[in-house]
């Protein structure tokens, strides 16, 4: 993610993040997540987008919490091995990379891995109907079998 930001720089973003630093709500923290769309949208999403990451509920204590705890630290300890699995991933997702689901270790036939096209970060958003597809191949597969 940090490359990615420094390859493709928003200067909407710097400024944002300058005025949450300076007053940390949850207002200022919006803002930050708004000017970064262009970031978690596709070309084609970003508007609509934007108005998403306007209308969403953010909190600060949790952001805290997540730069403690979990962002730079995190490592799966569970994955299952027989559960029916769906992985959905955005074909233009520049928030988390999406390489790591090609390991051994994350396949298996319980497990099924759609990459929607023409999505980035929130492809449920971007393509709705492909993610509904991904959803209904997934059902079959949780139905306990006699």
């Amino acid at each position: 993610f940090f490359e990615m930001t420094q390859r493709h720089p928003l200067p909407e973003v710097d400024a944002a993040t300058r005025r949450y630093e300076a007053e940390r709500t949850d207002e200022r923290l919006r803002d930050i997540a708004v000017a970064s769309a262009e970031w978690n949208f596709t070309p084609e999403g970003v508007t609509v987008g934007r108005e998403l990451l306007r209308r969403m509920p953010y909190n600060r204590a949790a952001v805290d919490w997540s730069d403690r705890n979990f962002d730079e630290t995190y490592v799966h300890t569970w994955w299952p091995r027989s559960l029916p699995t769906l992985i959905i991933s955005g074909a233009e997702d520049r928030i988390v990379q999406q390489t790591p689901w090609t390991r051994p270790a994350f396949q298996g036939p319980h497990i099924l891995h759609r990459t929607v096209e023409g999505a980035a970060h929130f492809p449920w958003v971007e393509r709705p109907e492909a993610v509904a597809s991904a959803l209904r191949e997934l059902v079959p597969r949780m139905t306990p079998r006699p």
